[in-house]
């Protein structure tokens, strides 16, 4: 397996009896939530295998809305986090499936806010680390190690090509792309990891592309509320 980090060898600082279930989980609720680019106001999170047996004696339920609440995997009050949800308004539903998935730790999340929704699933695969599989239907895959954009945008002919160039000539290196379409000229989703964080300003330049709809960011290295 390719190394990645330190990170990979010695697990993260968390709170919780499980890095699988606990700081895992709470690192797929913030990318969700990065997703989203906000904090959601509603949230329904299936869980498949694993986490369907045993998320309420893991506290992997508790781990998961405070990563919705972009808390850390330290952060010390991940043991409340459902009543912090419940103060801050957020309305949150689990559900289970007896579903196969692909990984025993996999959850689907559909999250919004006001107009805004997203829907992702993901696994906790282990030491904290997770891997993201799908957003918003289409199938990306992702670990969120890294810095990450998520780019939606129409299949043209030349979109890679422009965007790739625009990344390099701001000497940004790309570690990782994935792509997936619905179809030959219609919509389409590429994931690309980066080797820094991309700033804002590139951001906007890319979103000037043609027929590109829209640019998230995923970057767990910013620190959480």
């Amino acid at each position: 397996m390719r190394f990645k980090d330190v990170f990979s060898i010695i697990g993260p600082s968390m709170i919780g009896p499980s890095s699988s279930h606990t700081a895992g989980a709470v690192r797929l609720g913030r990318v969700v939530r990065q997703l989203l680019g906000e904090q959601p106001t509603k949230a329904e999170i299936t869980l498949y295998g694993s986490f369907a047996d045993t998320y309420r004696g893991h506290g992997t339920d508790l781990a998961l809305i405070g990563g919705l609440l972009d808390f850390e995997t330290d952060d010390p009050r991940i043991p409340e986090a459902a009543e912090e949800a419940e103060a801050r308004g957020v309305e949150i539903a689990f559900l289970t499936s007896k579903d196969k998935a692909d990984h025993p730790n996999t959850v689907k999340f559909t999250i919004s806010s006001g107009s805004k929704e997203v829907s992702m699933i993901g696994a906790s695969i282990g030491g904290g680390n997770v891997e993201i599989v799908n957003v918003n239907q289409f199938d990306v895959k992702f670990t969120a190690v890294y810095p990450t954009l998520i780019i939606s945008h129409h299949d043209r002919p030349g979109m890679i090509a422009d965007i790739t160039t625009l990344l390099g000539r701001n000497q940004i290196n790309i570690g990782f792309m994935d792509l997936d379409r619905k179809g030959r000229d219609r919509e389409a989703m590429t994931v690309i990891e980066t080797d820094v964080s991309v700033p804002d300003a590139l951001i906007e330049e890319l979103g000037s592309l043609s027929m590109i709809f829209d640019i998230k960011r995923v970057d767990l290295a910013e620190r959480g509320e």
